[in-house]
């Protein structure tokens, strides 16, 4: 997770803006089964699909516009909370592999993303200083 702080200013007019960009990199949320993975690798694997996992979870509480969203289900959705709903504009991206060996992680992932894409947060507002 990589957070940016961003700020502009708009000289003429006297007014800042600012705003937080949310870097998160959830590769390796491939099966552990069939990665293989062990040790740390397992561990590591564990946690991006428990990340991933309660993710999906804001995003679906988020979609049914529930009074309660669980935020705090996961280090990630806690730290992103600001950014998942409320004064924020969301941008997704998830990254595919075009070989038929993944292909259950294609679709899976794809799966993810046309359940993300349903939410709707509402217009976002401009976070500015006069």
């Amino acid at each position: 997770l990589m957070v940016v702080d961003v700020s502009g200013i708009n000289i003429p007019a006297n007014i800042k803006y600012f705003g937080k960009l949310y870097l998160v990199d959830l590769a390796g949320s491939e099966r552990v089964k069939k990665s293989g993975a062990t040790g740390q690798s397992l561990e590591e694997a564990k946690n991006i699909n428990k990340s991933l996992s309660a993710l999906g979870g804001v995003m679906q509480s988020l979609q049914n516009k529930d009074k309660f969203i669980p935020y705090r289900n996961s280090k990630l959705t806690e730290l992103m909370s600001n950014a998942l709903g409320g004064n924020a504009k969301t941008i997704m991206f998830i990254n595919c592999c075009p070989a038929s060996e993944h292909a259950f992680e294609t679709v899976s992932s794809l799966k993810f993303a046309q359940r993300v894409g349903k939410v709707e947060l509402g217009a976002a507002k401009q976070n500015k200083d006069k």
